[in-house]
């Protein structure tokens, strides 16, 4: 049997947020979950650990760790702005995250695990190269797949973003890289943050075409947001053939996420799981990395997330 692999640490815990959606209970309620799921025998907790540093300033400015760490030990209660809170620990937190989930790249680029879901927090995909944003102080996504493509020559990868705001750090760090795939589903940016994710912004340069943003309304339900998905980015997926794919796995387009007015429920990302996951078995071994976003009301990011586990241990 082959396994799902899962990141946690209790490390993860002590990125203190105050009175702040982004906080520690967070994982709390995923972990109580994913330990009483049918299938859990088929979890493999991964442990591993990968130096970040050369990893993270490969996207990040030396300038912008720098500053970071030094807000952390001034105590400072965020940086950049006031949605990234910080405390003292949030420095070293952030690059233990980053270096778990690199070592849940090589258990997966190695088939010793089918495929990984990362539950680490703070969340990543809206910071950008020399700043915060978004609760996200490093991209851990967008480190993932650089060091897939340069550890492990997977060159071709394919980010799937389903949080219901856009990334737009992954976006951008990738944007003119045309052996990287950003795909986007998420509330239209007009009445969302960041206010990116537009429609006609499809990577630049050599990247021109390998960014596709999908911004749907205000109250869109399970339905349209499968049919955009099926119809939109499982033929981008197709055509890139991925060597691997990866999630960033948010779970606030639920119905009763605060943060957002999309009203899906747990079986959207079921299903999407599910495809991807088959779509990963006829391009790239089964190969599927994902790690946790956004998702901020305790009950739906714990359900939400065990759905999304569950069939990735099923495939």
């Amino acid at each position: 049997m082959r396994h799902t692999g899962w990141v946690y640490d209790p490390e993860f815990l002590k990125h203190e947020t105050g009175r702040h959606p982004e906080r520690p209970d967070r994982l709390s309620a995923i972990c109580k979950t994913l330990h009483q799921l049918p299938n859990s025998d088929q979890l493999l907790s991964l442990d591993a650990q990968v130096q970040p540093h050369e990893w993270i300033t490969q996207l990040h400015t030396p300038v912008y760790l720098t500053r970071l760490r030094r807000a952390c030990e001034s105590g400072l209660p965020h940086i950049d702005c006031p949605d990234s809170a910080i405390c003292p620990e949030s420095y070293h937190v952030a690059k233990k995250a980053v270096a778990m989930v690199l070592g849940a790249c090589d258990a997966v680029a190695t088939r010793k695990v089918q495929n990984a879901f990362c539950a680490v927090r703070p969340p990543g995909h809206h910071a950008e190269t020399d700043r915060s944003m978004g609760f996200c102080l490093f991209n851990n996504i967008a480190v993932a797949a650089r060091y897939l493509q340069q550890k492990h020559g997977l060159k071709q990868l394919f980010i799937v973003d389903w949080d219901v705001h856009h990334g737009n750090g992954t976006q951008h760090l990738f944007e003119e890289d045309p052996f990287i795939f950003y795909a986007s589903l998420h509330q239209h940016p007009a009445t969302c943050y960041p206010g990116t994710g537009w429609p006609d912004e499809h990577g630049r340069g050599p990247g021109e075409g390998t960014t596709l943003n999908i911004p749907v309304e205000p109250g869109t339900t399970d339905g349209t947001w499968i049919d955009n998905f099926r119809n939109q980015i499982i033929p981008a997926a197709e055509a890139h053939k991925p060597d691997m794919i990866l999630i960033s796995a948010g779970f606030d387009a639920h119905h009763r996420d605060p943060l957002a007015q999309v009203e899906l429920t747990e079986e959207a990302y079921r299903e999407m799981t599910r495809e991807l996951c088959d779509l990963a078995k006829v391009y790239c071994q089964g190969r599927v990395l994902s790690v946790l976003e956004g998702g901020y009301d305790l009950e739906a990011l714990a359900s939400s997330a065990a759905v999304h586990v569950s069939e990735m241990c099923v495939t």
